[in-house]
């Protein structure tokens, strides 16, 4: 696996952890961690703020609480590449280098709108 941090793209298996808190949401108390193991289904910029949002299907999860292999999650990119992100090699890493210079762009459009 590579360092993937602050760069995922549709199509990519990352490997990330992150927090586990329980209580309230007013008063979150941090009770560990989990990683969690993906295929990234989608990747969006939200058209108000401009936050990276990932759509998953997990392929693994251990830790604490883990999550269900075969659910759906989504996460906002600020919380997958918090701790570092890993990524395996793409079989064409040219067909990668394409679909991330299209995410590039939009999200290029995205900060450019914010501002």
């Amino acid at each position: 696996m590579i360092d993937a941090t602050g760069d995922v793209v549709t199509g990519d298996i990352i490997q990330f952890t992150e927090g586990v808190f329980a209580g309230s949401f007013r008063r979150p108390k941090y009770i560990g961690e989990r990683t969690i193991k993906a295929f990234v289904l989608n990747e969006s910029y939200g058209s108000a703020k401009g936050q990276h949002t990932f759509t998953l299907r997990v392929i693994s999860s251990d830790g604490l609480e883990p999550v269900q292999v075969g659910s759906f999650v989504r996460r906002k990119g600020r919380n997958i590449y918090r701790n570092g992100t890993l990524r395996e090699w793409w079989v064409n890493e040219d067909e990668r280098d394409s679909v991330a210079r299209e995410k590039h762009k939009r999200g290029n459009v995205s900060r450019g709108g914010r501002r």
